[in-house]
């Protein structure tokens, strides 16, 4: 008679800062089973987001259920979210009894809380991960139901019950930390000069468009200061590529800037060549700490609840980090800001130690042995 897989279904979705921290504890759970020669089944269930590939590639089996967004305010978008909410949690309360996982890790976002309300009423094991300082509608409410709550920020643990939370860090995937190369080899390998500083701007797979125009009008400005590697999102790419052509009047500056639409294969090796990130203050934090990466923060002002400008400031008090929210997002200011991290390799590497210090290396392992522990 074969042995029956243990099973584990993860919840959430809607965008890579839900995504990519399931993906680094399914890694982790997968060496575990292998090691203990334990048969294992691990489903996604949460919404089509466009992350399906990504899963399917580590072999985690897709359950789509249809989500709609939690929100805290009144929208008419509410008037089809709250359908949907209903509509979700019946699919997921079906599947769910054939599936009948041993627990259930859920990272909020998008689709996530049907999925935790059906697991609770057949008393399925329920532990849930909140990334940000301040935790999301979902996870706030998901966390009645969990038996365990992990968080990123010591700031978000006094949010959930102290007995059942535990500050462990935010899982960074194993891929992106294995064989990492030196700085001047990684720069070289994307086409920048070793010897010149690097600076990376990360707007996720979207991009940011108030970013991304920043960065254009005052491109030739900032490419003078430091070699630029743009990630501007898919959608953005070939119209930045063809405003960055006529922002560079001078040739000479061209090869000292490079946009890129996503990192979907070299981001390891882009974390490894940047001396500086400038990017948004979502889930991503962590994965520049892991690389012990000097930022500056441009949080979002209209972020869900403020917590992308509640991250940054909790991620600059470390020393990590300068903050430049939207309203002061002005050329004089922020090149000012390029000049004094990198014209300045004392203070440069004080960030960097303050950024790699922020990072917890093994949440993925913990939450995983947790998640087994249930």
């Amino acid at each position: 008679m074969q042995e029956r897989p243990f099973t584990i279904v993860f919840a959430g979705g809607g965008s890579g800062g839900h995504v990519y921290p399931i993906l680094a504890v399914a890694g982790v759970l997968r060496k575990h089973f292998e090691e203990l020669r334990v048969p294992s089944r691990m489903v996604r269930m949460g919404p089509k987001d466009g992350y399906e590939i990504l899963f399917q590639n580590r072999d985690i089996a897709l359950s789509p259920i249809v989500a709609g967004k939690v929100r805290r305010y009144a929208s008419l978008k509410n008037f089809v979210d709250v359908p949907k909410f209903f509509i979700g949690f019946f699919q997921a309360l079906v599947k769910l009894y054939f599936i009948m996982p041993d627990v259930i890790f859920s990272k909020g976002g998008t689709g996530a809380l049907p999925v935790v309300i059906a697991g609770w009423l057949y008393r399925i094991p329920i532990a849930i991960h909140e990334s940000d300082a301040k935790p999301g509608l979902t996870n706030l409410f998901s966390a009645r139901f969990a038996r365990r709550v992990f968080v990123g920020f010591e700031e978000a643990a006094h949010y959930f019950n102290p007995q059942k939370t535990e500050v462990t860090g935010t899982p960074v995937r194993e891929e992106l930390l294995a064989g990492r190369t030196t700085k001047e080899l990684a720069k070289e390998t994307l086409g920048f000069s070793a010897s010149a500083p690097l600076t990376l701007v990360l707007g996720g797979s979207q991009g940011s468009q108030r970013i991304n125009e920043f960065i254009l009008k005052n491109l030739g400005a900032i490419v003078k200061e430091t070699q630029l590697l743009h990630q501007t999102g898919i959608a953005n790419l070939a119209e930045v590529q063809k405003l960055s052509r006529a922002a560079l009047i001078d040739e000479s500056f061209r090869n000292r800037y490079q946009p890129i639409g996503f990192f979907e294969k070299n981001l390891a090796l882009a974390l490894t060549a940047a001396d500086l990130v400038v990017m948004r203050s979502g889930s991503m934090l962590m994965e520049i700490a892991a690389f012990g990466l000097p930022a500056i923060l441009i949080p979002l002002s209209e972020s869900a609840n403020g917590h992308q400008v509640i991250n940054a400031y909790e991620f600059a008090k470390s020393g990590a980090a300068v903050v430049i929210e939207e309203a002061n997002l002005l050329p004089g200011i922020f090149i000012s800001q390029l000049k004094s991290i990198l014209g300045n390799q004392d203070l440069c590497a004080k960030m960097s130690a303050a950024s790699s210090k922020f990072f917890i290396p093994d949440a993925a392992e913990k939450i995983a042995d947790e998640l087994l522990a249930l």
